[in-house]
């Protein structure tokens, strides 16, 4: 009876096991899914030069989630998202206003604004990235462990 029931037992958890979808699938899809309109292409990548005008540690109601910078250039102001990481955790941006600043990124038009979805910040020499190639935020976890690589390399960040 023991073996009956173990064996029972098996063939339910292999039923389960086999219906599950893989992880890396479901993250895959998921990611696709929330993009949505969000999606970033590399390919349409700019980079704006200016001076910081101001940094928002949070969004105010009516944006997204995130910090911002509002960059003053000579075409005018440009509001750059650096997502929910990027003034947070090891390899944050480190920026004040009247600090003369680069970034690269894909400009996206919400609610009939544009906002520039920032992946890589230069401040006094200094990279940051913020983003990957694919436009998600990289969390303080996913900096350090790039840093990591990049010094075992002997680049710099």
């Amino acid at each position: 009876m023991k073996q009956l029931s173990t064996g029972l037992c098996t063939l339910v958890f292999l039923f389960l096991i086999s219906s599950l979808r893989p992880v890396q699938a479901q993250t895959t899809a998921d990611a696709t899914r929330a993009a949505g309109r969000f999606s970033y292409d590399g390919t349409e990548e700019i980079t704006v030069t200016g001076t910081v005008s101001s940094v928002l540690a949070k969004a105010v109601p009516g944006m997204i989630a995130g910090s911002y910078l509002v960059i003053a250039t000579p075409s005018g102001l440009v509001d750059a998202s650096l997502g929910r990481f990027g003034l947070r955790g090891n390899g944050a941006v480190f920026v004040a206003a009247g600090e003369q600043i680069e970034v690269t990124g894909v400009m996206k038009t919400l609610k009939d604004k544009p906002l520039l979805f920032v992946r890589t910040v230069k401040v006094e020499g200094e990279v940051y990235t913020i983003r990957n190639e694919h436009g998600v935020p990289l969390s303080p976890q996913a900096r350090e462990r790039a840093g990591q690589k990049t010094g075992q390399n002997g680049e710099s960040r």
